[in-house]
C-alpha cells in the first residue's frame, strides 16, 4: 500500500466531512487570524423581563425535592442530514426553569445543588447552575474552524458573565466543571450518597455520566428510572398554570398566529391554482411564523377536502379545490418558544355549502358548550364532556347514529366517536400538548383554576370511504379551534379576533382576498 493510501485509509472516519473542506492551516494564517480584532464589548446586559418568574418556578421544584440534586439537561443539537443540524430548540422543561428561548445554549445543563431546607435560592432547598459552552475567544481555532460553535460559522453566543447577568443564575465552563458538579458526592443513600434525579432521553452524555456514576455507586438503577420519571412529572405539573410572563408569551403568540391565518386567507386563490396547493398555504402560514415568532410551533395541517378527515395530515401534498373545505391546523411559536395552536376550517372559494355549513354549525355549537365550562371550580374532562354531547345530539338529529342517543352517551355505547375520536381539550404552552407527563389527577381529573391555557377544539370527520353516512357527508372535515385562558371568574378566548362563525368567516375570506 503506498504511503497516501495508508495516510487516506488511516483517516478517522468522523474526519472525512471535512474532505471537502479547504481551509487554510499554516501558522502565519494562524497568527493573522488571530490578531488585529477589535476588542470585545464587556458591557452586561440587562436582566431579562422573566428572570423573575424563572426564579419562582425554579423555587416550586425546589421545593419538591428537598436534599436531591436534580440535572435539567436542554439537549444537544440534532443532525438532520450528515453534518447539517436541525435548528436547536431547548428542552421545555430547561426552558421554562431558565426563560431562555431562540438558539443559544445546545448542551446546556441546569443543576440544582441541595443545600439545608430553606437556606437555598430564594428560599428554597437548592443553589442552581447553568453550565454552558460560552463561544471561544477569537484567538482560538474554534472560532473559524468549527461549523457548529465557531463565531464566524453561527455568530455570537453569550459569554458566562452575560447570561447570568441575564438569568441571575450563577454559571458556570460546563468543559471544566459540569461532570463534578453532577456526580460529586452522588451515590447509594443507604451508604451516605447524594440522591441524583435526572431528566432523562434528552441528552445521550448527560444520561450515560448520571448512569455511570449510578453504577459506580451501586445505586438501584430501576429505583432510578422511577425517581427520573418523577422528576419529569413535576416538570409538567408545575407548569399546568401559567404566570403573568407566560400569559403575555401566549397572547403575542396567538396574535401572530392569528395574522399567518390573515395570510392564509390571502393565499387560497393562489393555492387553486397550484398542483400542489395545500404546500401554497402551509408556506403563507410558515413565512409569517418566521417574521413574527422563532418558528412553527409544531407542523402545519393544511388539509383540504378528505385530506380533513386525517387528524394529523402533515404531508400537505393535496390539491385546493374550489368547492372543498380546507382546515388549517397551525401556531406560531414564539421567541420565548410558546406557542400558540388555532384551527380554522374555510370554504376554499369563500362559500359554505349547505351540507358544510350545517356541520360547521354543529362543532360551533359544541365548542361554545364547552366555553360555558371553562371557569374555575370546574374539571377539565368536562369540557370534553360537553362538548362530545351536542355532537352526539347533532348526529342523532341527522339520523347518523346507529342506535339510540342515550345508548351512544352511555359508556358501553360511544358509537358517535366514529367521527370525533380525539379528544376536546389539550393544556397548552411552550409544548402544544403541554403538561404531558401531569398525573391523570392533575391532568385529565384536575379541577380548572385561574392562569391555566388550553385549547378548545371539537371537530367532525366524514370520510369518502365511510359507508355509515349518506353521500353528501363524504369527505367533509371540519374542526375548530381556539386557545382559552381561565380567569377568575370564567374565561378569555385568547383567539376571539379570528372570525369563528360562518359568517363571519365568509366575510373575513372576502375581505383578506379583496385587499
Amino acid at each position: 500500500m503506498t504511503e497516501e493510501n495508508n495516510t487516506s485509509q488511516s483517516q478517522p472516519i468522523e474526519d472525512r466531512v471535512n474532505n471537502r473542506s479547504q481551509r487554510p492551516s499554516s501558522d502565519a494564517f494562524k497568527e493573522f487570524m488571530a490578531s488585529q480584532w477589535a476588542p470585545a464589548d464587556t458591557t452586561l446586559p440587562p436582566q431579562d423581563a422573566v428572570a423573575p418568574y424563572a426564579a419562582q418556578r425554579r423555587l416550586k421544584l425546589s421545593q419538591r425535592f428537598p436534599g436531591e440534586r436534580l440535572v435539567i439537561p436542554a439537549g444537544p443539537l440534532k443532525v438532520r442530514s450528515n453534518d447539517t443540524d436541525y435548528r436547536f430548540r431547548p428542552h421545555s422543561g430547561f426552558a421554562h426553569l431558565t426563560g431562555l428561548g431562540l438558539d443559544h445554549e445546545p448542551d446546556a445543563v441546569l443543576v440544582f445543588n441541595p443545600v439545608a431546607e430553606g437556606a437555598g435560592d430564594d428560599g428554597g432547598n437548592h443553589h442552581v447552575s447553568l453550565y454552558f459552552r460560552p463561544m471561544a475567544g477569537r484567538d482560538t481555532e474554534e472560532f473559524y474552524s468549527n461549523a457548529r460553535s465557531g463565531e464566524f460559522w453561527i455568530g455570537k453566543r453569550p459569554t458566562l458573565a452575560e447570561l447570568q447577568a441575564r438569568l441571575n443564575i450563577p454559571t458556570a465552563h460546563m468543559d471544566e466543571q459540569l461532570e463534578d458538579a453532577i456526580t460529586e458526592g452522588a451515590g447509594n443513600t443507604a451508604l451516605g450518597g447524594l440522591r441524583l434525579r435526572l431528566l432523562r432521553d434528552v441528552d445521550l452524555n448527560c444520561d450515560a455520566l448520571v448512569d455511570t456514576s449510578r453504577i459506580n455507586t451501586a445505586v438501584d438503577l430501576e429505583e432510578s428510572d422511577r425517581l427520573d420519571a418523577e422528576l419529569a412529572e413535576a416538570l409538567s405539573e408545575i407548569r399546568l398554570v401559567k404566570d403573568e410572563w407566560e400569559i403575555e408569551q401566549m397572547r403575542a403568540a396567538v396574535e401572530a398566529t392569528m395574522n399567518g391565518f390573515h395570510q392564509v386567507a390571502q393565499a387560497l386563490p393562489r393555492a387553486v391554482e397550484h398542483k400542489r396547493g395545500e404546500r401554497v398555504v402551509e408556506g403563507a402560514f410558515f413565512a409569517r411564523a418566521r417574521e413574527e415568532g422563532n418558528d412553527l410551533g409544531y407542523d402545519t395541517i393544511a388539509a383540504s377536502g378528505n385530506n380533513a378527515t386525517v387528524l394529523h395530515w402533515m404531508r400537505n401534498s393535496g390539491q385546493v379545490n374550489s368547492g372543498d373545505l380546507i382546515l388549517v391546523d397551525a401556531g406560531v411559536e414564539a421567541d420565548s418558544l410558546y406557542t400558540a395552536d388555532i384551527t380554522r376550517t374555510m370554504p376554499v372559494n369563500g362559500k359554505y355549502t349547505d351540507i358544510q355549513r350545517k356541520i360547521y354549525q354543529a362543532i360551533l355549537d359544541a365548542q361554545d358548550a364547552a366555553f360555558e365550562v371553562a371557569k374555575p371550580g370546574r374539571k377539565f374532562r368536562e369540557l370534553h364532556e360537553a362538548a362530545i354531547t351536542v355532537l352526539a345530539q347533532r348526529l342523532d338529529e341527522w339520523g347518523l347514529l346507529p342506535v339510540s342517543l342515550e345508548e351512544a352517551l352511555s359508556p358501553e355505547g360511544q358509537q358517535h366517536r366514529r367521527w370525533m375520536p380525539h379528544g376536546t381539550s389539550h393544556h397548552l404552552g411552550l409544548d402544544v400538548h403541554d403538561c404531558a407527563q401531569a398525573k391523570r389527577d392533575m391532568y385529565l381529573d384536575g379541577v380548572l383554576e385561574p392562569g391555566m391555557v388550553f385549547t378548545i377544539e371539537p371537530g367532525l370527520y366524514f370520510k369518502e370511504e365511510d359507508l355509515a353516512v349518506p353521500e353528501e357527508y363524504r369527505g367533509i372535515g371540519v374542526r375548530l379551534e381556539d386557545d382559552v385562558l381561565v380567569t377568575e371568574d370564567g374565561c378569555v378566548n385568547l383567539s376571539a379576533d379570528l372570525p369563528r362563525t360562518p359568517d363571519e368567516i365568509e366575510a373575513w375570506m372576502a375581505a383578506a382576498q379583496a385587499s
